[in-house]
């Protein structure tokens, strides 16, 4: 970029509200990657319809998730904030890495095998060449990194190897990424479920963002933690994953460690425990809820927001599909 700085993308489906487990993972760390990165950031709403979608709902996700973004502190002037089918340039590139990506490599994706499992009814060939798309989300912007967490470097992994076969063919054409982990993202576990992560699909163990705080603390009131006699609040992983589990979201809510937390429920055991853990994340999440209702009842700035973020990325984008267009053989437009 003329800036100097090196380039770094992600999205997130709109195909559910938001939750914590997506704000202590991801997208708490991304205000500060703006500073050192330049960033794209989008919703990816032409995933979201390979599972069937009710439109107005889709719709309602797809701007609370960019009032959200902004209320999380990514600041539209330094961020570039778009929507995935705002710009053409995403379906383009993804058809052509269609046919340069090997049908053995798409039936080993374990997004593609979980999703057919779960929608037996509905498996469609998007929910198939979906990688093909998510390639193309990635090397329009020819960035440097992709953050993803540890069980989605499967996904990078496919774009590097789509990238290296038509950079192999035609030359250097795309930069090929790598995946950025952050250190210090928190995986966040199902309150009912600790040994699934938290997932809209499990609503019960999960916490929105937008949710009200009545509703959170009883949602923590009624986290499993176990059946151990001594009930203390004790970080062991293994033993005890629902206490591991609130713990460490106390942990990043705070940023108090293991041991801190042990010393400050000593003898307390989780009747008080889940409430205090509850009431941090109420007021984590608090004026961020507040902040997104505030942006949602200002649609002309969101559009303002999103209209000038396709505008920033199909200009990008587009200089990579003419560079593409002219290497396979396409006539100029």
């Amino acid at each position: 970029m003329e800036n100097g700085k090196k380039t770094l993308l992600s999205g997130i489906q709109p195909s559910g509200d938001l939750h914590l487990g997506n704000y202590l993972g991801a997208i708490k760390n991304w205000a500060e990657l703006s500073d050192q990165f330049e960033c794209y950031w989008f919703m990816a709403d032409m995933h979201t319809i390979t599972v069937r979608q009710n439109p107005a709902d889709l719709r309602r996700r797809t701007l609370t998730q960019i009032a959200t973004y902004i209320a999380c502190g990514l600041d539209p002037e330094k961020n570039t904030i778009f929507v995935q089918s705002h710009v053409p340039a995403h379906a383009e590139l993804g058809w052509v890495l269609d046919c340069y990506t090997m049908f053995g490599e798409l039936s080993r994706m374990t997004q593609f095998k979980d999703k057919s499992a779960k929608n037996a009814d509905n498996i469609n060939a998007g929910l198939f060449t979906y990688p093909c798309l998510m390639a193309a989300d990635i090397l329009l912007y020819q960035p440097d990194f992709v953050p993803v967490g540890e069980d989605q470097k499967q996904h990078v992994e496919i774009c590097r190897d789509v990238a290296n076969r038509f950079n192999h063919v035609y030359g250097d054409v795309f930069t090929v990424p790598e995946p950025y982990i952050p250190k210090t993202g928190a995986r966040v576990m199902s309150l009912n479920a600790p040994e699934s992560k938290m997932s809209k699909s499990g609503p019960d163990g999960c916490v929105f963002m937008m949710e009200k705080p009545e509703d959170i603390m009883r949602k923590f009131k009624r986290a499993v933690t176990d059946s151990d006699t001594e009930r203390c609040v004790r970080y062991a992983p293994q033993e005890k994953p629902g206490v591991a589990n609130l713990m460490s979201i106390y942990s990043a809510v705070t940023g108090k460690s293991f041991d801190e937390i042990e010393r400050e429920f000593d003898g307390k055991g989780y009747g008080a425990f889940k409430p205090v853990v509850g009431e941090a994340v109420v007021e984590l999440l608090r004026p961020i809820r507040e902040e997104t209702e505030r942006l949602l009842a200002d649609k002309a700035y969101l559009e303002n927001v999103y209209r000038a973020g396709a505008e920033r990325a199909g200009y990008i984008a587009n200089k990579t599909l003419r560079k593409v267009y002219k290497k396979v053989g396409f006539l100029p437009r």
